[in-house]
């Protein structure tokens, strides 16, 4: 971290002297690329509002933490967002329902316990934090757990990028090919469920979907082979990652929110080089 600090020390920029600017920063290429590899896999898999869901019902692994009385409630967001990755995978097996139905009773039931939870009594607002996240504020020891978990999602990736893919675009040649296709898609599930919840904190659940999405859609317009779409992927979530902490900054605004907008204006801009 102290090698870090020296470097960024160095930039002519006002905003690089500050030491929750360089810790924002470096959480930013660590969190970015992340939900990069991810999202190229959520569209393709079209899970876009599964990671909604898991964000905005996240709300009550907080309000467990609160009822444990845990000092750090992401430990009770990652367990509850497991469960709750595991549960729909099950359901999306054994119902009849479509996906999407699912999806959404499961985040309704889950988003409202939350709120009930957290706002007995009152106590709604000191929670807001989590609504907006503030990456200003991530502390070293938090960074490292984000390097611990984009190590262990690229292995993952590397592992079974082949299996996944396949799954996603064709899960009857998956079968033929001897892939375990309910096992890939809760497997998956889970991993998206993980960095959602323990990203929360800093980015905030009103965003976090904006942020695994936009960039790999982004990369979709302009991309011709699976190569250039994930490297696309990953360049424009962290290019739009520093643009938007940089932007925050100076303007004053959520980071979160600001890193959403710069994402935005990429992809509208890729609208005219549509493939």
């Amino acid at each position: 971290m102290n090698l870090w600090h020296c470097l960024i020390d160095v930039l002519p920029f006002q905003w690089a002297h500050y030491a929750f600017m360089q810790n924002a920063l470096l959480a930013i290429l660590l969190v970015t690329p992340l939900f990069a590899l991810l999202g190229c896999l959520v569209i393709n898999n079209q899970m876009a509002f599964f990671s909604d869901a898991i964000g905005h019902a996240s709300l009550t692994g907080i309000a467990i933490g609160v009822l444990l009385s845990l000092a750090d409630p992401t430990w009770s967001m990652l367990g509850f967002a497991l469960f709750l990755a595991v549960a729909i995978s099950v359901l999306r097996r054994y119902s009849a329902a479509s996906t999407d139905t699912l999806i959404g009773l499961v985040m309704a039931f889950a988003m409202a316990l939350g709120v009930v939870l957290l706002s007995r009594g009152g106590g709604f607002a000191k929670y807001s934090r989590f609504l907006i996240g503030d990456i200003l504020t991530i502390t070293p020891r938090e960074i490292v757990r984000l390097a611990v978990a984009l190590v262990v999602v690229v292995v993952i990736w590397c592992w079974a990028f082949n299996r996944f893919l396949i799954t996603f675009l064709n899960r009857s040649l998956a079968r033929s090919r001897g892939v375990h296709v309910w096992a890939v898609e809760t497997g998956f599930a889970a991993i998206v469920a993980a960095v959602v919840a323990i990203s929360i904190p800093w980015v905030g659940l009103l965003v976090i979907n904006s942020l695994l999405i936009i960039p790999a859609a982004t990369a979709r317009n302009v991309a011709r082979t699976t190569a250039q779409y994930v490297i696309l992927a990953v360049v424009f979530s962290c290019a739009t990652g520093v643009l938007g902490l940089v932007g925050s900054f100076y303007w004053g605004t959520a980071t979160g929110g600001t890193i959403v907008l710069a994402a935005m204006a990429l992809y509208v801009v890729s609208l005219f080089f549509r493939r």
